[in-house]
């Protein structure tokens, strides 16, 4: 039997975790441990585990691993202390907010010898398995360009404040269709050049923007990244792909797997999802990776790389300039 724990319940991802964690089998939701303690008692009585208010207590239990699901600045904090308990990690993305604090993270998971996996699910959306598994076989030929969209709802509360969030829309969707891109063409980013801006909600950060990146082997991605979608909008956002070859053009839409739900007592028009929970297999490959003693399928290090884009797109927004990216 393994023991999971999850350290916070400040985004929303933690409540699909918790919900994949008491779908598997020989998995136990050990404990939750929340800063805010309404909160973490709350999800704790909804799931059938206990609460702790203090985070030694719960590290120095007989937990194999923990799901970090806290604000993206205190990740640094959280992986590091969990890492120092001999603890195997699944970190929520960004790794964190500061590249610095990535390559902490980093550092001292290598040092404990403990795993260190990013919450990239959308790797596992079968819609993108399948052209990453066709592009690799050389399906299309050489990829030439990508224009990719991962639009989503304002999300509110502590991603649309910059010291706890990082940043706003760039900062939250850059990374999901950037690491999808380096594991699609096994290729590192080269370059970035960023507009972003705050054209639909009153805010302190940007919630929209494109991002225009260029791979080290030519290939050129083009990226929506923005907080676009409007409330009534069916579903929360989407993750859309077109990939332009040199022999043909692939068009990916991760989340159509749905069904459309006119809902007149809610007023509401709702695309229900029948496809297979992306959150889900992530919790079950990090479980696997853990039980297996292999390396993850998303690394810190993928974590540090996608980290790297988005400092550069602000750092471009800024200063009007093209902005190398260093490995």
């Amino acid at each position: 039997m393994m023991n999971i724990a999850i350290l916070s319940f400040a985004h929303m991802h933690a409540e699909s975790y918790a919900q994949a964690l008491l779908a598997q089998e020989n998995v136990t939701l050990s404990g939750i441990w929340d800063d805010d303690v309404a909160r973490g008692k709350d999800a704790a009585h909804r799931y059938g585990t206990t609460f702790y208010a203090d985070l030694t207590a719960l590290l120095q239990t007989d937990i194999d691993a923990v799901i970090v699901c806290s604000e993206n600045y205190r990740h640094k904090a959280l992986v590091i202390e969990a890492a120092k308990h001999h603890k195997h990690i699944l970190c929520e993305k960004p790794i964190a907010t500061e590249v610095e604090d990535a390559k902490a993270m980093i550092k001292a998971c290598e040092a404990h010898q403990v795993t260190l996996q990013i919450a990239y699910p959308v790797r596992f959306i079968p819609a993108i398995e399948a052209a990453v598994s066709y592009i690799k076989a050389g399906g299309i030929g050489d990829v030439i360009a990508i224009n990719a969209a991962n639009h989503g709802q304002l999300p509110g509360g502590w991603f649309i404040d910059k010291e706890k969030a990082g940043g706003g829309a760039a900062t939250d969707h850059i990374v999901h269709i950037m690491d999808v891109v380096r594991w699609m063409l096994d290729d590192e980013v080269s370059g970035v050049y960023a507009r972003l801006a705050t054209l639909f909600h009153n805010i302190d950060v940007e919630d929209s923007g494109q991002v225009v990146i260029e791979m080290e082997k030519g290939t050129l991605l083009n990226l929506d990244p923005s907080w676009s979608r409007p409330r009534t909008f069916p579903m929360w956002g989407d993750v859309l792909m077109e990939v332009i070859g040199t022999e043909g053009t692939l068009k990916i839409d991760g989340f159509k797997d749905t069904t459309t739900f006119y809902d007149d007592q809610a007023k509401q028009v709702t695309a229900l999802s029948w496809g297979i929970d992306m959150d889900e297999r992530l919790v079950q490959d990090f479980v696997s990776c853990i039980n297996e003693g292999r390396k993850p399928f998303i690394t810190g290090e993928d974590g540090l790389r996608t980290l790297k884009v988005v400092k550069a797109a602000y750092q471009s927004n800024e200063t009007n300039q093209f902005v190398k990216v260093t490995r």
